[in-house]
């Protein structure tokens, strides 16, 4: 058995769901300690959410150089999503299994794989460069599946703070499509939801003229925000979308007209969008139509983007020599913590194993991605060292 797959084994039998990290932290530091990484850890959250950061990070031979020094940071989280119905479950999701070629269990795809892989790879990378130019650090969390407001943005709020200097930073997210390394997430669109509360007058359904309907007088606004073009997106990004995901409305009874609506909305926006302007144009809209109205906003994130450069350069070549295909770029899907590391970083990717099992029942990976994958971030962090 690969180091690699026994410790992601390790970690898959640690029933780790948000924000209860299980120890997984205690056995990545157990491994990090003997290579020169000091370990910290950073408990944030109420006593009854308490979420375990783990900033673990080894010195380079040119660490604290403004001019040299580089700081190559790997991002992961220990939590796992809720298994959901034991019994649809070909086998405890918390006992690694093989069958097929597959290594099943709650979070295998996401993202205890990567995480194995990375720290293996840190392992090889250390055996043959004793003494390296480009300091290595991780960053793990036990809350990304849940609330995500004590874990990663905590550590890099801390890191900002006492002026640490971040420059490249892998996410362990699954990114893969197909195949390992056919694609690497270069930014991510932001989220921002709104919730919009439409007042109105209640009463009989039947005397319509003592009463005011405001499911009526929304849906020529509703209708018109759909049909808003926010912006053209860029050659990394697709338009910006908006969509409803809620309506709430009535008593219940068929004979009332209600006294407000709400509406749940949110953005996924490009680097082509703010928030402020995304807002304004929203009120701009309602006001024209007339409503009385309150609207309360959440940015969940803000996008980010890595153009191609050093660690683009670095993670492409490392995947052409490891598996022999030419990565895509994509900025789809959803959020991660990427978006708050890009606030500290400015190179900022996912890469990780193929997603197709994830947050599913019977959740999974191709026990023959775990070392090809392994060897990549390997050899990224080779070709970044290379080019110091």
């Amino acid at each position: 058995m690969s180091r690699a797959l026994h410790l992601t084994e390790q970690l898959i039998s640690r029933r780790s769901g948000t924000p209860d990290d299980a120890q997984c932290q205690h056995i990545l530091g157990e491994r990090l300690k003997p290579l020169g990484f000091t370990c910290e850890i950073v408990e944030s959250g109420p006593a009854d959410f308490r979420v375990t950061n783990l900033w673990a990070k080894r010195p380079g031979r040119l660490d604290g150089q403004a001019a040299a020094g580089r700081t190559v940071v790997f991002a992961g989280h220990t939590d796992v999503v809720p298994t959901g119905p034991l019994d649809q479950w070909t086998s405890d999701p918390f006992t690694p299994s093989h069958r097929d070629g597959k290594l099943y269990g709650r979070g295998a795809a996401d993202m205890k794989t990567s995480i194995a892989a990375f720290v293996v790879a840190a392992e090889e990378f250390l055996a043959a460069n004793l003494d390296p130019a480009i300091s290595l650090a991780l960053l793990i969390t036990s809350d990304e599946e849940g609330p995500a407001v004590d874990g990663t943005v905590v550590v890099c709020e801390r890191l900002k703070a006492r002026g640490e200097r971040l420059d490249y930073c892998i996410v362990g997210e699954p990114s893969s499509v197909e195949r390992v390394g056919d694609m690497i997430k270069n930014g991510r669109r932001g989220s921002m939801s709104g919730k919009l509360t439409v007042k109105g007058v209640q009463g009989h359904i039947a005397y319509p003229q003592l009463a005011r309907n405001p499911i009526h007088q929304a849906m020529p606004a509703l209708a018109e925000l759909g049909g808003v073009r926010w912006d053209a997106g860029n050659d990394f990004f697709q338009p910006t979308s908006w969509q409803i995901s809620n309506i709430h409305g009535g008593t219940g009874a068929d004979n009332v007209i209600p006294g407000t609506v709400v509406v749940d909305f949110n953005f996924r926006y490009s680097t082509e969008a703010t928030p402020e302007r995304l807002q304004r144009r929203t009120h701009e809209v309602l006001d024209r139509h007339g409503l009385d109205y309150r609207v309360d906003w959440v940015v969940g994130g803000l996008p980010f983007l890595t153009t191609p450069g050093e660690l683009v350069s670095a993670i492409q070549q490392a995947i052409r020599d490891e598996v022999g295909i030419e990565t895509e770029l994509s900025t789809t899907g959803g959020t991660s913590d990427g978006r708050f590391i890009s606030r500290i970083c400015p190179q900022v990717i996912e890469f990780g194993p193929v997603n197709a099992s994830i947050h599913k029942i019977d959740e999974h990976v191709r026990v023959a991605d775990i070392e090809p994958l392994k060897n990549i971030y390997r050899r990224t962090l080779e070709n970044l060292e290379a080019k110091l």
